[in-house]
């Protein structure tokens, strides 16, 4: 069997190692799963990458053979021209380039010879100079066009050359136009993105990069017969070609690859591994690359890590808990059980002896006194006169009596007065101690009681009347016992108190582990402000951005862009939603609600969406109150509505209810969708879990049922549902009924019109506090454009020493956190105090803090949160001004 220290050796390494085990086992899962997500992300912006390069080449692609057809073209390749014949191709080409914008247009002869360019009238003018070794010249006399990228042999500037043959009535090729188009704008624009963007040709050379260090670098190593090629079409100029030192780590499946940069004195890498992912351009013989750190993956790796660590760290102290309450519960009952039998060893033990002195006391009297002999216990017995009668040796033994003192006949008080010299009856006068047992003693009453000696020696004084007069005392000496029930109560003692100790130390390891989760809700709650503050600005900037694009198919672009973004908040709020509900801070008001015009609201606000869908929804009146809180009831029955839109194809979808039994109402809401397999149907209430059969461009997020899980067990109401595969399913929330003579029936409030116009925007005056700077940018940009003027967009700092006295907006657009420790609302009222005045306010933050909310509700400032959508912004604006011009 194991001691307790090794016991606590193995109960120890078995903690540590689940730990490291279950930390590996997340971080992995976590690693994996958090790496393929970037990956797809990574690979749809490579896509978009690639598909902006084509368009920028097919918007110049036209060109040269829309040139080849000129008459005049045609005509000076096919003889001499004079010197101005030649100034008016260079202009004519000149002209024709700054049309298009491109970099160079070229006219070359057969023999590849350049007989006018656009750049003319530059010092690196094109005219006269021979081009027939380059690629793009040779394909287009040989096949009729051709594309090149390169340096330019005369001006020194890479670019993509497009050519096209220039061909007489009877087909002969008399010579070529040539385009080059420059690519260092869109090289530009990859410097706004923080991965690495790249491109190369068909040899492994890269000759786009986002980073100067990146450009002409090789991919893989050059054969002989490559250099050649190069070195005879000057492709790259005199540019020195150097290895990149790229060492693969591992291969991932959607062909993406972890990989790590070696860095040298002329190129910089960034520490660690890289996400590289290559993608064809089609077309062309190029590739586009995106190099993409995978911090994001390793901090993913790291919280799941410390959760799979902590969840193992919890349930073990659990399991350790309950185990060492059922071990104490186990010890506590043995010690009972054992304290038990030597009591009822001990009584029998006392009983036995109490007979057998009865019985000697009355053989005794018959002058059998040499019975008592056997008994443990020190007996004495007295007659009616308080007189000894008989006694044992253990009675002398006890108490020590000297020989000529025990006789018969001796009267007891004669004992007591012994015992009392020697300070045997305790403190207090001496007559009065004798005279107190003495009097005991006439009276016959039986007494039972314990007495210690000096020595240590602890006796148990039984007295009994006997039936014919006189008195029997027993005195048995309990010391063992008393020492054993001393032990045993300490033993219990030291139980409890390690059972205190392990609580205690539970309960801190609960504290800490409650500590660590309101850490960790903390944590999203600012990731979240944090994500939302750019997204913010991104959604502004794109309501701003659609009024100034011409065509339908730019506006298409900005609307997918802000649904992509649009998505992204709704992500976003859905994991601030989570954390707030996982740490109690999700404020539920219980209440009675009128069931049919919340399903009634639930029909206007989704039959459009459902009819664009081919769908028919339906929401079955309804006369019942209910006690629930009904902006939570509303979340989830908008979520089952909006799954059942997203996964049917065709049919009706219809919203009821149901009682069940005397006390509740089940809310049903049915779908003729294509049915959930029953071993997925716990599944899809998990965070991330959704289905493949949804429609391909509104898939979600995968947290709509986790959220709907969540308000069930908050507010009490059982969530369920019921499916079959090929038919439909239909999602059920359960609630109690209410009052209905307590249901507030409120009329609903009347929908504000947004002015036709702008109106109460024209003119006004408004000032935008917040300490993020695109989101000013985006905010004061929209103002501008709506008629306002907006003198100040900056953060408090700027605000506060702009405030000047009698000089207030009509309006504030205020954030609530502004860096540096500084609260909007407080901020204001500074700013009021300089004013002298109090313009209207409307709070912009990306808190979603209901308290926040009413708070401004209280003082009659507007709210909004982030992301703003320009629409509601410009209503609530509007609503704003025209509430202020009316007040007096």
């Amino acid at each position: 069997m194991p001691t307790p220290r090794l016991r606590q050796f193995w109960t120890l390494l078995i903690l540590l190692a689940g730990t490291v085990a279950s930390m590996f086992a997340a971080g992995q899962w976590a690693w994996h799963r958090s790496l393929l997500d970037e990956s797809e992300s990574v690979q749809r912006q490579l896509a978009l990458y690639g598909q902006t390069l084509a368009q920028r080449i097919d918007r110049y692609r036209t060109l040269p053979e829309v040139l080849a057809l000129d008459a005049q073209l045609q005509d000076a390749l096919r003889r001499t021209l004079s010197t101005d014949e030649v100034a008016q191709l260079n202009r004519k080409l000149e002209q024709a380039n700054g049309a298009s914008q491109s970099s160079t247009l070229t006219l070359l002869d057969r023999d590849g010879l350049a007989v006018a360019a656009s750049n003319w009238r530059t010092a690196t003018s094109n005219v006269g100079v021979d081009y027939s070794f380059r690629p793009y010249v040779q394909q287009a006399l040989a096949q009729g066009r051709g594309s090149f990228y390169g340096i330019g042999v005369t001006t020194g500037e890479p670019g993509y050359f497009l050519s096209q043959a220039i061909r007489d009535d009877s087909g002969h090729i008399l010579g070529l136009v040539a385009i080059k188009i420059a690519l260092q704008e869109l090289e530009r624009e990859w410097l706004q993105t923080p991965d690495i963007v790249l491109a190369s040709d068909a040899h492994g050379v890269v000759f786009l990069a986002s980073q100067d260090a990146w450009r002409y670098r090789l991919l893989e190593p050059l054969d002989d017969e490559e250099r050649r090629e190069l070195n005879a079409t000057r492709q790259y100029s005199d540019q020195p070609l150097r290895p990149l030192d790229v060492r693969v780590d591992d291969r991932l499946d959607n062909g993406g690859r972890l990989v790590r940069v070696q860095p040298s004195a002329d190129m910089p890498a960034p520490p660690g591994r890289m996400l590289w992912l290559t993608q064809p351009l089609p077309g062309t013989p190029w590739q586009l690359h995106l190099v993409h750190t995978t911090h994001s993956s390793i901090a993913d790796s790291r919280w799941a890590a410390a959760a799979g660590g902590g969840g193992w760290l919890a349930l073990s102290l659990l399991v350790l808990f309950v185990r060492q309450r059922q071990r104490l519960a186990r010890l506590r009952q043995r010690s009972r059980q054992e304290l038990e039998t030597v009591l009822q060893q001990h009584a029998q033990e006392l009983r036995t002896a109490q007979d057998g002195i009865v019985q000697a006391a009355q053989q005794a009297d018959m002058g059998l006194s040499r019975s008592l002999e056997h008994l443990p216990q020190g007996v004495v017995i007295i007659d009616a006169d308080l007189k000894l009668v008989a006694w044992n040796s253990r009675y002398v033994q006890l108490f020590r009596y000297p020989a000529d003192l025990m006789q018969v006949g001796r009267p007891i008080e004669d004992l007591m007065r012994h015992n009392a010299r020697r300070g045997l009856l305790g403190p207090g006068p001496v007559e009065e101690a004798i005279e107190r047992r003495l009097a005991h003693l006439r009276s016959g009453t039986p007494h039972l009681h314990e007495s210690a000696k000096d020595d240590g020696t602890v006796l148990e004084i039984r007295g009994n009347p006997l039936p014919e007069g006189g008195f029997v005392t027993s005195y048995a000496d309990i010391t063992s016992y008393k020492n054993a029930a001393r032990e045993l109560r300490s033993l219990a003692d030291a139980l409890e108190q390690r059972v205190a100790d392990r609580t205690r130390d539970l309960d801190a390891a609960r504290r800490e582990a409650e500590q660590a989760n309101r850490s960790k809700t903390r944590f999203v709650a600012a990731a979240v402000h944090d994500l939302l503050q750019p997204l913010n600005a991104a959604r502004m900037f794109t309501s701003l951005l659609r009024s100034h694009l011409p065509g339908d198919a730019e506006r298409h672009a900005v609307d997918s862009i802000d649904g992509a973004l649009a998505a992204q908040d709704a992500i976003l709020n859905s994991l601030l939603d989570i954390s707030r509900m996982e740490s109690g801070q999700f404020d539920v008001h219980i209440h009675d609600v009128a069931l049919g015009p919340l399903l009634q609201v639930l029909g206007h606000n989704f039959g459009v969406l459902a009819e664009s869908q081919g769908l028919q929804l339906r929401c079955v009146p309804t006369r019942a109150v209910v006690r629930t809180d009904d902006n939570l009831l509303r979340r989830i029955l908008q979520n089952f509505v909006s799954n059942a839109i997203r996964y049917s194809r065709r049919g009706r979808i219809v919203v009821g209810c149901r009682r069940v039994g005397d006390h509740h109402l089940r809310i049903e809401v049915h779908d003729q969708g294509p049915g959930i397999p029953e071993a997925l149907q716990r599944e899809i209430f998990e965070e991330f879990r959704r289905l493949d059969e949804g429609r391909a461009d509104d898939r979600g997020a995968g947290l709509g049922l986790a959220i709907v899980e969540r308000l069930g067990r908050l507010l009490g109401h059982e969530i369920g549902l019921r499916s079959q595969l090929g038919r439909g399913s239909v999602f059920w929330v359960c609630v109690p009924l209410g009052n209905p003579a307590a249901a507030q029936q409120a009329a609903p409030p009347a929908t504000t019109q947004q002015p036709a116009d702008d109106a109460p925007l024209q003119g006004s005056s408004a000032w935008i506090i917040d300490d993020d700077g695109p989101t000013c940018a985006a905010t004061q940009a929209l103002l501008q454009r709506w008629g306002c003027t907006v003198p100040l967009a900056a953060g408090a700092p700027e605000a506060l020493a702009a405030a000047q006295p009698g000089q207030a907006p009509q309006l504030v657009l205020l954030d609530v956190h502004l860096g540096a420790g500084l609260h909007g609302p407080e901020v204001f009222a500074q700013l009021c105090q300089r004013w002298g005045q109090t313009p209207a306010v409307i709070l912009v933050t990306a808190e979603r803090d209901a308290t926040l909310r009413r708070q401004a509700a209280e003082r009659g400032w507007g709210f909004l949160a982030k992301p703003v959508r320009a629409p509601a912004l410009r209503a609530l604006v509007s609503q704003t001004l025209l509430r202020q011009g009316a007040s007096p």
